[in-house]
């Protein structure tokens, strides 16, 4: 199986369109045809990267901003230099990090936030799976966050439990939510793009788009939920226990 792999991908025709464009992973094109079709990023604007690393995204965002725009990424693991771009290291879990994500931007708020981050992968489909949405509903909080009025978000998603409450949650932030399957990404994969566009402005108090997720997936049985529980094993953090 891993040779498999690792044969297909040697031969991906992304990659080495990729190699040969001077972007650092074929994930570029995911982007780039995003942009394409939908439009997030303008001449100008202000974006933030979260999970930049190896910093094919950023990238393309700055192609797209210009001279005039900024592009600022963030990841756990440190990415190398890309000139144009301010990079950190640093969770977005944190509220240390948000403030310093918000100053870097003159606390203006961000034009658009993208988001490519996946997990690791353990094999374990269901594993796999709610890690991967903990990510998502994670990085719609920060956009929720660090986002302008009329913002615009893109994340990464699998097709599979908890994806229309992800969609759910991105409806209430924003007026336009679709879903966005490139051709840059693998045949075999069932990853989609969340595009989500025109954040609303904040008119009352609702729950974090981690909380909404997790309420949804007690109530239909996925996740283990309530006192008992809680009091026995402990609370329930993030959506690991199917």
């Amino acid at each position: 199986m891993a040779k498999r792999w690792y044969q297909e991908h040697q031969r991906d025709p992304w990659r080495r369109q990729a190699r040969n464009s001077g972007y650092r992973a074929r994930s570029a094109f995911k982007l780039k045809q995003i942009q394409e079709r939908h439009s997030i990023i303008r001449l100008g604007d202000s974006v933030l990267d979260i999970g930049c690393h190896p910093g094919g995204w950023t990238q393309v965002a700055l192609e797209e901003v210009g001279e005039l725009g900024t592009v600022v990424g963030i990841d756990l693991r440190p990415t190398d230099p890309i000139d144009g771009a301010l990079l950190l290291t640093g969770d977005v879990r944190e509220e240390g990090v948000i403030a310093s994500l918000s100053s870097e931007n003159s606390d203006e708020g961000y034009n658009s936030v993208v988001s490519d981050i996946s997990p690791s992968l353990t094999g374990r489909y269901d594993t796999d799976q709610a890690i991967s949405l903990e990510l998502s509903a994670m990085a719609l909080d920060v956009a929720a966050k660090l986002l302008k009025p009329g913002g615009s978000f893109v994340t990464k998603a699998f097709q599979g439990t908890g994806i229309e409450l992800l969609i759910e949650a991105c409806k209430k932030r924003f007026s336009f939510v679709r879903r966005f399957s490139p051709t840059a990404s693998r045949n075999a994969s069932s990853e989609i793009y969340v595009v989500c566009k025109n954040k609303k402005p904040v008119t009352e108090r609702m729950d974090s788009a981690i909380e909404h997720i997790q309420r949804g997936l007690i109530d239909a049985g996925v996740l283990v939920g309530g006192e008992e529980e809680e009091e026995d094993e402990g609370p329930v953090v993030g959506f690991r226990r199917l």
